[in-house]
């Protein structure tokens, strides 16, 4: 504060003692200390350094970082991390006649159009344990047959489907087979594999079966339909009833004709009064 007024006045503080020089006077003998001093302190990089002074300007700004050498400048490297969907446990393992079932009309299609061949529909659920436990088992007899078609139906995804096939209890396997249509349905774990495995030798032979492929029953396919929740249509067939005109034409066959009743012979003469005396 002292020093500040004494600037105000035209006098300068030295920094080399008490005294102040008046006027320009001061200001040149201050300057003329500080030139043929042999050191003066300046704080260089957050220290006190003691350097030689000349008598020169010494100019003292911001400090400026040095440059790098080429050795350390890394060169920008572009890293692109690809990180892929992860399968999930029913996508394992598939075999080329196994596939996933999107949507009721799909489903009614596949069995259709498989005509003879033998169609297993797999019902499951991503969070079934048994579902999971079971799934690398049914790759196997996949691959062991492959004249086979496995078709899986994702309970979570078409869970009003299965509410309209009476599907309540997963894992769960139905067999259809051309004309025959279903075959066999059950529910298996691991510990009751038995079940398939005998379904699967009873209906695997080939066989020709007469008539057009079925698929699903007329009151599925039915049920099917008038679920609101899905975009599926049906119509019932109808029923091969004889019309009236083709029932007048019908005639009942007749009666077998009776003979004619035969009048009983009366002889007359002798054999007749001998009759007529014995009544007597």
């Amino acid at each position: 504060m002292a020093a500040a007024q004494a600037v105000v006045k035209g006098s300068v503080v030295s920094t080399y003692g008490n005294r102040a020089a008046p006027g320009l006077l001061g200001r040149r003998r201050a300057t003329a200390r500080m030139a043929t001093s042999a050191a003066s302190a300046v704080r260089i990089s957050g220290s006190w350094r003691k350097i030689p002074f000349l008598g020169g300007r010494l100019a003292v700004g911001p400090r400026r970082s040095r440059p790098a050498s080429r050795s350390l400048v890394a060169s920008p490297v572009q890293m692109n991390f690809a990180i892929g969907k992860a399968m999930r446990w029913w996508e394992k393992g598939l075999q080329p006649n196994m596939r996933e079932i999107e949507s009721a009309e799909d489903l009614v299609d596949s069995l259709t159009n498989a005509g003879d061949r033998l169609v297993i529909v797999d019902f499951f659920s991503p969070g079934c344990g048994g579902c999971r436990a079971l799934h690398p088992k049914i790759c196997q007899f996949a691959e062991q047959n492959p004249d086979v078609l496995f078709l899986q139906v994702n309970y979570e995804e078409h869970k009003s489907m299965c509410y309209s096939l009476h599907v309540h209890v997963l894992p769960f396997f139905r067999f259809y087979r051309g004309a025959q249509g279903r075959l066999c349905s059950f529910s298996c774990t691991n510990a009751t594999i038995k079940k398939f495995k005998d379904a699967l030798a009873k209906h695997k032979p080939d066989r020709c079966s007469l008539g057009p492929t079925r698929g699903l029953e007329e009151s599925e396919l039915l049920a099917l339909a008038a679920n609101k929740d899905l975009q599926f249509t049906y119509t019932k067939k109808p029923e091969l009833v004889p019309s009236g005109d083709a029932a007048a034409e019908v005639i009942a066959p007749e009666p077998p004709k009776l003979p004619p009743a035969t009048k009983p012979l009366v002889k007359q003469g002798s054999q007749e009064r001998s009759l007529i005396s014995s009544g007597r």
